[in-house]
């Protein structure tokens, strides 16, 4: 239901409070925006009696929200964030959108980018702007940011408050180079890990059977990292298939002996519950499910 006009501010009220709740004054708000202290003034005291409670706690010349206040500056920066980035997309690109989406950097490297042409081609009014995340996705603002319309994440389907839609299930291999396996026994070999998925190789041996729980002798935050760690013979790296399809095909990595593929989660594509039906989205979604999933790769183990 749409709310009534008369309930909802003035957007030259909510400016007005969003600047003097950041700045902490309303002669530098007032300087931002080019108004005089008592315009702010009342633009403050307007907002407050329309929301019928005290924004601000006023000590002499100095201001500090109220807890009420603070949660309200929060949702009202998101918003007004919200508004600016969708004015400059417009403006850059009236004939479409724009799609903030977060996305994990090996799967963005290797497996979006290449295929994201086809997209543009049949959306050429979409600009899409990415931005990499390695840990779980927020779907809420930072001060001055716009939000993610949604992310590209691995996982379970477990994120509350959001919709998802599965692409695939991970495969993961344990690989390494020809030479570093020559030189000892799989199990006593070097580990590398990466960092966002600590309980990677502890999963991993228990699906071989493998008692023994090596440390790792190597941390990185990204599979590009590792990958390139395992080819200069540093290590096992336990990597997605459709990372290490190239390398297994021309022999620079191998995959261990008597292991085989496990999986612990799935690339999906998630979005807010109230955010699904935004039409850069629903066509960005439409045309990620009509992808297909990466084909595995028949390996011989040595």
């Amino acid at each position: 239901m749409t709310a009534s006009r008369s309930r909802t501010p003035g957007l030259s009220c909510l400016t007005a409070f969003e600047a003097v709740a950041r700045l902490g004054s309303v002669t530098d708000a007032a300087s931002e925006l080019d108004l005089t202290q008592s315009a702010v003034s009342r633009q403050i005291q307007r907002l407050e009696t329309q929301l019928g409670t005290s924004l601000f706690e006023r000590d002499r010349k100095r201001l500090r929200l109220t807890q009420p206040g603070r949660h309200y500056a929060s949702e009202i920066r998101a918003g007004l964030a919200q508004i600016s980035a969708a004015t400059i997309a417009l403006q850059a690109n009236p004939d479409g959108g724009i799609l903030n989406l977060a996305i994990l950097p090996s799967f963005g490297t290797h497996w979006l980018a290449p295929r994201l042409p086809d997209f543009l081609r049949n959306h050429p009014g979409i600009t899409l702007h990415m931005s990499t995340r390695t840990v779980p996705f927020d779907f809420t603002a930072a001060p001055g940011e716009a939000a993610f319309h949604a992310a590209i994440h691995r996982g379970q389907n477990d994120w509350p408050g959001t919709n998802a839609l599965k692409l695939w299930d991970e495969q993961i291999l344990a690989v390494a180079s020809a030479q570093l396996l020559q030189s000892g026994k799989a199990q006593s070999l070097p580990r590398l890990q990466l960092e966002t998925r600590p309980q990677a190789w502890a999963q991993w041996s228990t699906d071989q059977g493998w008692a023994e729980h090596r440390q790792p002798v190597m941390v990185v935050d990204q599979f590009g990292t590792m990958l390139r760690a395992a080819l200069a013979g540093l290590g096992v790296a336990l990597m997605p298939d459709y990372l290490v399809a190239q390398e297994l095909e021309n022999g620079t990595l191998v995959q261990l002996p008597d292991t085989k593929p496990t999986s612990t989660g799935a690339y999906y594509l998630v979005w807010p519950e109230k955010g699904g039906e935004n039409p850069t989205l629903v066509a960005f979604r439409d045309w990620l499910s009509s992808q297909p999933a990466p084909v595995p790769i028949a390996i011989s183990a040595m």
